[in-house]
């Protein structure tokens, strides 16, 4: 079995992450370096260990959350693909095959809402990684750039973030506070609305209700 640790360690699967989060960060794109991979693995655990995932499938998600970026640096269209297929360069001798592939499955599933989710390590992942929404993400740019930016707008107005996980009433729920001085929640809507659907794919292949609330507001 491929390890969370393990992948962590692994000196190629760094530098992958390490020069995408330098090439989006170049093309203005908000952080996608070792800050939101972190985030979206430890999310992608909580999801697992949650729904009781097994041990394999626990250290699958975790490790498609952390590895789902790293192709973007050869390109950002396609980066999923990219990613799936550099994480099997890396992980391709001794190591189990049906992880190795579920991992690339949920890699390249993340970003492409037309993608069939066909293992629950796709559908941690697509739910880890569009949750992680928060002003943190944006704060190295320049204030008359977010300004610009509904992007970085939308991002830079959420305060507080959580995702939480309740298995008795099979809801995953995101709760977002979000400044309403710097953006209106119908801006996050604005941009965010298919993220939102997918999220709600993949709770509803899991057997749970993925739930949103804005400002203590629940919308579902």
């Amino acid at each position: 079995m491929i390890t969370f640790e393990q992948v962590k360690a692994n000196p190629q699967i760094h530098q992958f992450i390490k020069q995408s989060a330098e090439y989006l960060k170049d093309i203005g794109y908000t952080d996608h370096g070792f800050r939101h991979v972190g985030i979206v693995a430890d999310r992608a655990g909580k999801i697992a260990r949650n729904l009781k995932f097994n041990k394999i499938d626990t250290e699958s998600s975790k490790i498609a959350g952390y590895c789902h970026d790293m192709g973007n640096f050869l390109g950002r269209t396609y980066h999923h693909y990219w990613g799936g297929l550099l994480f099997h360069q890396v992980f391709n001798q001794d190591d189990d095959i049906k992880q190795v592939s579920d991992i690339m499955e949920a890699i390249v599933a993340h970003d492409k809402e037309d993608i069939k989710i066909m293992n629950k390590v796709s559908a941690a992942a697509i739910i880890a990684d569009k949750s992680d929404v928060h002003r943190s993400r944006v704060l190295a740019r320049r204030p008359d750039k977010i300004k610009a930016d509904i992007h970085d707008r939308v991002n830079y107005a959420v305060k507080d973030n959580h995702l939480d996980v309740y298995p008795a009433k099979k809801i995953i729920r995101l709760s977002l506070t979000i400044d309403e001085k710097f953006s209106q929640p119908m801006n996050y809507f604005e941009i965010f609305t298919t993220r939102m659907v997918y999220c709600r794919v993949a709770a509803e292949y899991l057997g749970y209700k993925f739930s949103l609330e804005i400002n203590k507001f629940r919308l579902a």
